[in-house]
This record gives structure tokens, C-alpha cells and sequence, in this order.
């Protein structure tokens, strides 16, 4: 497996340090930065890894700012990706086996190294289960691709709302 890799200044360290956790697992990973503490746009990480992933470079990615919320919502309007924020193991494994999210983010200053290892080795060896969350995860990626389409033209259909009001 190869993992593109990303985080703003605020998460420089955190990154630092699950890169060599990942080098343990014998996992590849191609960082695309920060390189350094010195500021940098959260987004422009996010796009560039998510961007990756869309082009079908890397199966997966994580990214980490202050929070992980910036980098997820950036990562986010990349379409075909799905980033999910975990803080927790739990949430790891569910970003995976019923979403199928390519991208998992991490806050640097919300957890600590020892539990972030422990989320990414979770979501690292969990997988997309299918099943019905396979019909849920087309519905979102459908409903994505109508406003690519679409845009916010309201003279077309309206988007299909699956039976959610």
C-alpha cells in the first residue's frame, strides 16, 4: 500500500511521526508537505493529496491540521473523495468499512501520537464491506455528481433526495 501523506504547519510534528509509524508497517508514503513549521495553507495540502487520490496515484491518504475539520472539508470538495475527520478507533474503522472514505484526517491538537497510531493502524487494515453500505455510498456519490453536472442551475430536476426531507 502506498499512502499520500499531508498537514498544514499546526500538525507538522504529528506528521513527522506517523510517517515513521507508517515506515514500521512497511506502508510507502509520499509526504506532499508541510516540510516544515513554517505557515502554510491547510487547503493547498488537502487538494494536492486528495487530487492525488482522485487521479488514482495513491489508494489512500491522511491528512492532519490543528483540527483535522479544515483539512477534511477541503479534501472533501474534491469530487470522488471521501474524507472523514476520526478521533476515535471506532470511527476509523466505520470511515472505511461503511463509507469508504480515501482520506482520513487527524487534528494535531486535538489527540495524542499514541492514540493517533492507533486510529490510523485501524483504519489502515479495515476495508469497505459493500453491502447496504455500498447502495448509501453510490447515493452520496450520485447526488455529488448532479451538481457537478448541474451546478446550482434552478431550471434542471431537482436532486433525487432518496426519501430524506
Amino acid at each position: 500500500m502506498k499512502i499520500a501523506i499531508g498537514c498544514d504547519h499546526n500538525a507538522y510534528r504529528l506528521k513527522e511521526s506517523i510517517k515513521q509509524f507508517l515506515a514500521q508497517m512497511n506502508i510507502d508514503v509520499v509526504d506532499f508537505g508541510s516540510h516544515t513549521e513554517e505557515a502554510v495553507d491547510y487547503p493547498d495540502v488537502a487538494f494536492q493529496v486528495a487530487n492525488e487520490i482522485r487521479s488514482g496515484n495513491f489508494e489512500r491518504g491522511i491528512l492532519f491540521c490543528g483540527t483535522g475539520i479544515g483539512v477534511a472539508i477541503a479534501a472533501g470538495k474534491v469530487p470522488g473523495i471521501r474524507a472523514a475527520l476520526c478521533h476515535d478507533i471506532y470511527s476509523a474503522e466505520r470511515a472505511r468499512k461503511s463509507n469508504n472514505a480515501q482520506i482520513l484526517t487527524m487534528g494535531a491538537q486535538i489527540i495524542g501520537l499514541e492514540h493517533a497510531k492507533k486510529i490510523v493502524d485501524a483504519w489502515i487494515h479495515s476495508e469497505f464491506q459493500g453491502g447496504d453500505s455500498e447502495r448509501k455510498v453510490q447515493k452520496i456519490m450520485e447526488q455529488e455528481l448532479y451538481y457537478l453536472r448541474n451546478g446550482d442551475n434552478e431550471e434542471t430536476d431537482e436532486p433525487t433526495n432518496h426519501g430524506c426531507r
